[in-house]
């Protein structure tokens, strides 16, 4: 009697620990909706601008809370992408588990999120940062959801590379939540990212273009031959690179930055070469595409840590 009344006990206990699985799933949908793998690589170039501003260690409180507002801001954007592109996201085996497609979240559920989070990244900038963080930000989700969402995506193959812009904000706020003002090494770090984009995104839209075509998303790797696609990643990373040594001179970055810039540059610019030789020959590039895709996150973070260790390293000498 006593073992079966444990049993029971434990039976009794089950159902709390399973009713907490649909809970936590809807939790995780609602992260998904921010993108968070794509916030990641927006972070990536925020806190380094910030310790090149100051040049030193910013405080770490204004810090935190400048990541945090790019993280609602950030999110903000993606949640309304999803909520526009749902239609589409339907149709492409990549984007056919979103939540706003699969149900998870219903579209209105979305769309409030979205704004929500809106709402709430711009006035945590405005009461932890500044006026000027604020504006770009709320600049950055407008440029994100209306210019490249609404009117670029669906209706030329240039979508990325000028809506890529919202993606080169973080660099701005980053600077502009240090110094309350911009100059020209923000300017240049946000060339950077601008060019840097198109060289990342295009090898990813080659190898899914058969997911973009049944979308009718005139994306570039699947309106044009692989050829014509890496011949033009190889023009902006050559692009890229130079942009990052023109930081030397213009942002008065040392030898370790010139280093890293000129090395993983070289890598970098060697790959996106390689996926054009590899074309001249075939149009089939096999798993290039999805080499230079890597290799040019790896690239942006190797960078952008440069762009934070450099000043650093000032100090100690």
């Amino acid at each position: 009697m006593h073992e079966g009344s444990n049993q029971m006990h434990e039976l009794a206990g089950r159902p709390a620990l399973i009713d907490r699985r649909p809970l936590l799933r809807r939790i995780w949908a609602y992260v998904e909706l921010m993108k968070p793998r794509v916030l990641e690589l927006l972070l990536l170039t925020t806190a380094p601008v910030m310790v090149l501003a100051q040049r030193g260690v910013p405080d770490l409180w204004l810090m935190a809370a400048t990541v945090t507002g790019g993280i609602l801001s950030g999110g903000s954007a993606a949640a309304f992408n999803m909520y526009l592109d749902r239609d589409v996201d339907a149709r492409m085996r990549r984007t056919a588990k979103r939540p706003l497609v699969t149900g998870e979240v219903s579209p209105r559920a979305g769309l409030a999120f979205a704004w929500a989070l809106a709402a709430a990244s711009t006035v945590w900038f405005l009461i932890t940062v500044n006026l000027l963080s604020a504006a770009l930000s709320a600049f950055a989700i407008f440029f994100y959801v209306v210019v490249y969402t609404v009117l670029l995506k669906r209706r030329t193959e240039q979508n990325i590379v000028w809506g890529g812009i919202a993606g080169c904000f973080p660099v701005l706020i980053g600077w502009s939540a240090v110094t309350d003002a911009l100059s020209w090494p923000a300017v240049v770090l946000f060339v950077l990212v601008f060019l840097w984009t198109p060289a990342h995104y295009w090898p990813l839209s080659v190898n899914y273009r058969d997911d973009y075509r049944a979308a009718n998303i005139p994306m570039l790797g699947a309106t044009r031959g692989t050829r014509h696609v890496a011949a033009r990643v190889a023009i902006y990373a050559f692009a890229t690179v130079l942009c990052s040594i023109v930081l030397i001179p213009v942002g008065g970055m040392g030898l370790l930055y010139s280093v890293v810039v000129v090395a993983s540059g070289s890598w970098f610019l060697y790959d996106a070469c390689r996926f054009y030789w590899q074309t001249r020959t075939s149009d089939a590039a096999g798993d290039r595409p999805m080499h230079v895709f890597r290799s040019s996150i790896i690239y942006l973070a190797l960078v952008f840590v440069a762009v934070a260790v450099d000043p650093l390293l000032h100090l100690t000498l």
